[in-house]
């Protein structure tokens, strides 16, 4: 089921000793009142505990699966190598889903300062402080990682010469190398940032930051040469972000209960929700993952690699059910009354010792040989290694729009965004407000489409021919963002989504904040939305940067999130019903909407007479060694490119043709209304002017 995240720190645990509790003097604010001290201590004590919990569970997971000797059989790194990655990976772990924790409790639960909302609370800048400490032993964490890690796959302990040459070849030139400095930079940006953190805003940065650093971990988990190499990783990035928001944002909570006082129901409640998301977020990686790694049910009895996920998928469901047992009993009783909180702070103990044991298993069994072999057999169509699947049948129009490779990430975000829609509708007309029937059927069409170009016939056949390609491109941003649009997700977002009445900021707060922002105000000009949807495609095609997208799982996704975006931002520049920066006025927008599928139609006629193939050595990999042929068919996909524009880009056209004339029907409207109020006046006004202007004349 992947690799869980362990929680705590020693240094977070000293910060909430009974030493450091208030002078007596300030005692009574406390509800709980005499029992603090002794609590604290069993808070401490737990947390504390739990860390070395999570090694020696990693430690009895590796004996038990035989990963020690099978490791043995493979390279000799050495006694330091081998047994100080687990102990290093359970630190590195634990580190970063406390820093998580305390970063997004602090950005989204925690009170807020009422006399400037936009600077940190007492309890917020405890909770980033301790953020920064923990961050940077979790940068620690990552360095050691990183050498350690690349002795082991060199094979070599790192007194030898072999390792101290071959390093910075490994850290730069290596794909896990790679991922995980990137990790460690993304660790060190939040770190920072935490550090001089001095409004919400820097909070929700770091945590960004500290997020990001989750991702290219990913990559180094198992499967990362098998077939489903990018199912692996993007259920794992799900698995480590759901588990350091889970596990993270419960000791975060946890560690500042102090500081929140009579603001704990609400903070738990906060948390709650967080953790719920995470905990589907969770359940659904952890599913896919062992799925990947197994042959069967009965692997889950007759391995004992299956046995350990058996186990961790035991002690999730327990751990589910105590989230429910959470939610509905105890923020309830916490909400009416702060005393609650002792229950809930013994409740949340044994869920950290729970969750402890299932981490320490996960890092054994991020150690650990899988049944399933996760790297490819010998004798293998090398083709179906390069692009992650088996390789398809040759192409025909029936296959193009009826084959599939499920990729379960984009297909639960795009089920996710669908239901999410549904509900809130839902909830809207619950309370007697209207939404357009046309609005919900347009998100859900893009929601389909976007299931369909990520894991449909255009996803499977674009990493084979350039054709292919360009149709799942301009699908991606033409045909999936404009229905998205004119559904219009942020408006429906900020009618249904709970108002904070304490100054913190929830998901409308932090939706409105972005929306108006100056980054908005920027990225929604007319020329910037023109010019990141049409420039991008030359950046994209007349670079190494379509290889690296056929060629790196990473960069692919990247190329998804960029498409889908570039194209949902200039749709909703130009006809977007979405609140947001103030427009420029109609004829403006016409101008620019021409000069950019003027561009647009550049770039397919500049593809149409390419005289050199784009991505040449991927297509050759693929044993496709007819360059005339390839030229042929990226002669097709210009073709594809220029054509697809046109349909999206009259409809958008006599969208804005048609705002236009509503916008001056609704104004003639209004000044008609005022005119009928005041008798007119600004017209009495205006011939006032005129006749003052001419008498000035006759003298």
């Amino acid at each position: 089921m992947g690799r869980p995240i362990p929680i705590l720190s020693k240094s977070a645990m000293t910060v909430t000793s009974p030493s450091a509790a208030a002078p007596p003097s300030t005692a009574p604010e406390d509800p709980d009142g005499p029992v603090v001290a002794a609590r604290t201590s069993t808070v401490a004590t737990v947390l504390v505990v739990a860390l070395p919990l999570v090694v020696a569970f990693a430690v009895l997971s590796m004996v038990f699966t035989g990963a020690f000797t099978a490791n043995r059989a493979l390279v000799d790194a050495g006694d330091l190598v081998v047994d100080g990655l687990p102990i290093a990976r359970a630190v590195h772990d634990g580190m970063a889903a406390l820093t998580v924790g305390l970063l997004i409790v602090a950005a989204f639960a925690l009170p807020a300062q009422r006399k400037d909302p936009r600077g940190m609370s007492r309890v917020q800048q405890q909770a980033v402080r301790w953020a920064a400490v923990s961050g940077s032993i979790w940068f620690l964490a990552a360095v050691v990682g990183i050498v350690l890690t690349g002795a082991n796959t060199l094979g070599v302990p790192l007194t030898s010469p072999v390792f101290a040459r071959n390093f910075m070849l490994f850290a730069f030139q290596v794909e896990i190398g790679q991922s995980l400095v990137v990790s460690a930079v993304g660790i060190l940006v939040a770190a920072v940032v935490a550090a001089f953190a001095t409004r919400v805003t820097t909070i929700a940065v770091a945590t960004v930051s500290a997020l990001f650093a989750l991702l290219p971990l990913a990559l180094s988990g198992h499967a990362a040469g098998s077939l489903e190499h990018a199912n692996a990783v993007n259920s794992l990035a799900f698995h480590l972000i759901g588990v350091c928001v889970w596990v993270g944002g419960l000791v975060a909570v946890l560690l500042v209960r102090k500081g929140t006082r009579g603001a704990t129901g609400r903070v738990v409640a906060r948390y709650s929700t967080l953790a719920g998301w995470a905990f589907v977020a969770v359940a659904f990686s952890g599913i896919i993952n062992a799925s990947l790694r197994i042959t069967g049910p009965l692997d889950l009895v007759t391995t004992t690699y299956g046995w350990l996920i058996t186990t961790k998928a035991v002690i999730l469901i327990l751990l589910g059910i105590a989230g429910i047992v959470q939610r509905r009993k105890l923020v309830p009783g916490l909400l009416r009354d702060p005393l609650n909180r002792r229950l809930f702070v013994r409740f949340a103990l044994a869920e950290v010792v729970f969750m402890a044991v299932a981490m320490g298993i996960s890092v054994g069994l991020a150690r650990s040989q899988p049944p399933v072999p996760q790297t490819p057999e010998t004798g293998a169509d090398t083709r179906d290694g390069l692009i992650g699947f088996t390789f398809p049948a040759p192409q025909t129009f029936g296959r193009f729009l009826t084959a599939w490779q499920i990729d379960w990430a984009w297909l639960a975000i795009a089920v996710t965004m669908g239901a999410w829609y549904l509900y809130a509708v839902r909830k809207l007309r619950k309370r007697g407000d209207a939404w357009p029937v046309h609005r919900t059927i347009c998100w859900l069409l893009g929601c389909l489409l976007f299931i369909w170009f990520t894991s449909g016939g255009p996803a499977v056949y674009g990493m084979i021919h350039f054709s292919s390609h360009m149709i799942q491109h301009m699908g991606l941003m033409m045909f999936v963002p404009l229905p998205l649009v004119l559904g219009g997700p942020v408006l429906l977002a900020l009618r249904t989504l709970p108002v904070r009445n304490d100054g913190s900021r929830g998901s409308r707060e932090w939706l409105m904040l972005f929306v108006h922002s100056r980054y908005m105000q920027f990225m929604g000009k007319p020329a910037v939305a023109g010019v990141i949807f049409a420039g991008s495609l030359i950046v994209f095609y007349f670079t190494p940067a379509f290889q690296y997208a056929l060629q790196s799982h990473e960069w692919h996704v990247v190329m998804v999130v960029h498409f889908v975006l570039s194209g949902y931002l200039f749709f909703w520049v130009f006809i977007g019903v979405d609140p947001g920066p103030k427009r420029p006025a109609y004829p403006i927008l016409i101008i620019a909407l021409l000069a950019t599928l003027a561009f647009h139609a550049f770039f397919g006629v500049a593809v149409m007479t390419s005289e050199s193939v784009f991505a040449v050595d991927w297509y050759h990999a693929l044993g496709q060694t007819n360059d005339a042929g390839l030229l042929a068919d990226q002669h097709t996909g210009g073709g594809i490119a220029w054509g697809a524009s046109e349909l999206p880009m009259v409809l958008v056209a006599l969208l804005v043709v048609r705002n236009w004339i509503t916008s001056d029907t609704r104004d003639a409207k209004r000044l008609d209304r005022q005119a009928d109020r005041d008798g007119d006046a600004e017209l009495r006004a205006y011939n006032d002017r005129l006749s003052a202007m001419n008498g000035g004349r006759g003298e």
